[in-house]
């Protein structure tokens, strides 16, 4: 109750302010006892100096009384001390008209008469020493005035020393009240001072627990409790810094969770927490002690493992992780599988430095997802994530801008006679200093870079531009044109097909695009949203490289499409193979089944293209059939490929 108090904002203001008005108070003290004193000291000495001028007033009377015995008992020898006895108590009653009290004043005038006619009366007794008897009454009418006069100067002597005495009692009881309030205002000062004191504790360590629990969230995951990415830097560069001087490896594991968009689409972003927050938890009971885990953010988590003996350790440290991960668990009633991709990268064997092992880490990281292998070890070779690969990207930019890229196209013919029912456009890079690239030099990096997604737009309006000068020239040529992943996960690209159909003023009905079965694989319901808006344009849909990865057939079922296009590995074995031959034939009869067109790709010789025929594929493309090749070099080809029919 008292903390709670204590740490109250009401309480810690009035304290302050109680605080400061209690010093106020004490200071106002200080400077009314400051002022009392000296005032009161300014009165005593005053008063003192009156009484002292009155003492002084009795002290002259006594010396002229004194000088008029001596000179009533000796004449000659009393004569010249009464002369200079005389009127000495003048100045006295003068200083008291002046400086005195009003009383002091008022007595003044009235000893000054009485004195007055004291010194008259001395002044007639030395004129008179002749008259024996005159001199007797005006010495006893001295005597009385010198009486009289040292009566009132002891009066007021007296008078001011009573007064003296009073005022002195009631400044010191005056001063005794000053006391007990200053007393009581410095208890009350001490008491909010002990209380300003302990409220200043109390926010002190309160700073400091927010500042401890600052820094703590401000390195560890929110959700998790696990470090951060902040914090597992700091961890690498220490781990490494303690690795260096013993020559020892430094592991770092990056884990990227499969489907957990699905997880969070599907169940909800609450059933996403919890797991990862198991998944954390699973992490963490894997891995040894001296091991630091954190997540770097969404479903990303990371494993620095100090002292990793080799690259193969790392990887088997990786592989066991795998295994206590890949576990089932039950989030609100449903039972969910957990899979992950796991990248390996080691100090120094891989990297230098802490930010290479993460960068190499999370490259590896991402060939094992996109291989679907589990787990990869970091490979120099398969890096295209060098300072190399960036610069080229940083071309491809440039060549968007100045048109350095061209297209080259290769022909697809009727299975059975030959005829020419369209082409493939294929990108190529027209570079001022390499020369002339082919796509395997820059479309994986551009892959992994936005820039796929204008270069796929500027291919798309290179092909129709071409199909129209084709028809203008009077040959009527579909075009195909392949469309990446990001594209056909993107909901907005029929509208851009649609724009560039328009623009070039070309039916959407020569237009095909071939896509991947990963593409479709990866979020078949996007997909499916975008493919069925681009078939409903009238765009023709192909499956590329039908056959490899990760073939389906739910959704040759469900997706809009219109043609297989066979992979070129089972097509290179149709004739010296009995598998290939059965592969496809069996494709060739699902296509069949299915309404769907059938292109063979990689023809490599005559053989092959007579065995396809033969087993009713439509559409066969291939370098037996032609290369790629120039938009003019098409042309010509195609019209020797018409005088060869029209020969044969």
């Amino acid at each position: 109750m008292l903390a709670k108090v204590v740490r109250s904002k009401a309480v810690a203001r009035t304290a302050v302010i109680g605080l400061a008005l209690g010093v106020f108070a004490l200071a106002v003290l200080a400077a009314v006892s400051i002022t009392t004193n000296a005032r009161s000291s300014s009165h005593i000495r005053h008063a003192s100096e009156i009484s002292n001028y009155w003492s002084q007033f009795d002290l002259h009377i006594s010396v002229e009384a004194e000088a008029l015995n001596d000179f009533m008992v000796a004449e000659k020898f009393g004569k010249d001390l009464l002369d200079s006895a005389m009127n000495s108590a003048a100045p006295d009653l003068e200083w008291q008209r002046h400086n005195g009290d009003p009383d002091d004043v008022r007595n003044a005038d009235l000893a000054g008469d009485a004195y007055t006619a004291y010194t008259q009366t001395l002044f007639e007794l030395r004129r008179s020493r002749t008259d024996q008897e005159r001199t007797h009454d005006l010495a006893d009418q001295a005597a009385l005035g010198s009486s009289l006069l040292r009566k009132t100067a002891n009066a007021n002597v007296t008078r001011h020393r009573l007064a003296m005495e009073a005022y002195l009692a009631a400044d010191a009881e005056f001063n005794r009240k000053l006391s007990l309030a200053a007393g009581v205002i410095c208890g009350a000062d001490f008491l909010l001072l002990v209380l300003c004191a302990s409220i200043l504790l109390t926010h002190q360590r309160r700073i400091e627990g927010q500042a401890v629990e600052s820094r703590y969230r401000a390195l560890h995951d929110e959700l998790t409790g696990l470090a951060n990415r902040a914090l597992l830097a700091d961890e690498i560069d220490h781990a490494l810094g303690i690795a260096g001087p013993e020559n020892e490896s430094v592991g770092l594991l990056l884990l990227d969770l499969n489907k957990f968009k699905e997880v969070n689409d599907t169940l909800g972003h609450h059933a996403g927490d919890l797991l990862l927050k198991e998944v954390s938890a699973r992490l963490v009971r894997a891995v040894r002690a001296s091991d630091t885990v954190a997540r770097l953010g969404g479903d990303e988590f990371a494993v620095l493992m100090p002292k990793v003996d080799s690259a193969g350790h790392c990887s088997e440290i990786a592989r066991r992780l795998l295994d206590a991960l890949e576990v089932p668990v039950e989030l609100d009633g449903v039972t969910v599988d957990i899979s992950g991709s796991i990248g390996a990268a080691l100090h120094p064997l891989h990297s230098a430095s802490g930010a290479e092992l993460l960068q190499h880490a999370d490259i590896a990281m991402y060939e094992a997802k996109r291989n679907r292998i589990g787990v990869a070890v970091y490979d120099p070779r398969a890096d295209r994530h060098s300072s190399q690969s960036l610069g080229l990207i940083g071309e491809l930019r440039r060549a968007l801008d100045e048109d350095e890229l061209v297209l080259h196209y290769q022909p697809k013919v009727a299975a059975g006679t030959g005829r020419v029912a369209g082409t493939e456009a294929l990108i190529r890079w027209q570079h001022p200093v390499r020369g002339l690239l082919q796509p395997g030099d820059f479309i994986p990096q551009a892959e992994e870079s936005e820039i796929i997604v204008p270069l796929t737009d500027r291919v798309l309006t290179m092909a129709l531009e071409q199909h129209r000068r084709w028809r203008d020239a009077g040959t009527i040529l579909p075009v195909a044109v392949n469309v990446p992943t990001v594209c056909l996960l993107d909901p907005g690209f029929p509208d851009r097909v649609a724009a560039a159909l328009a623009a070039c003023d070309v039916p959407a009905g020569v237009l095909t695009l071939e896509i991947t079965e990963t593409s479709i694989i990866n979020d078949p319901v996007r997909a499916s949203a975008v493919l069925t808006r681009l078939r409903e344009m009238g765009v023709r849909l192909s499956v590329d490289d039908f056959g490899t990865g990760y073939s389906s057939m739910s959704y040759l079922q469900s997706m809009p499409l219109h043609e297989l296009k066979i992979d070129r590995s089972f097509v290179r074995t149709v004739t010296d193979s009995h598998g290939g031959t059965a592969i496809v034939r069996a494709v060739i009869e699902l296509a069949r089944a299915l309404d769907l067109e059938v292109v063979a790709e990689g023809v490599e010789d005559e053989a092959a293209l007579t065995v396809l025929g033969e087993m009713g594929c439509t559409y066969a493309q291939g370098y037996h059939i032609s290369r790629p090749v120039r938009p003019d070099d098409l042309i010509a080809w195609m019209e020797r490929s018409a005088r060869v029919a029209a020969y044969r």
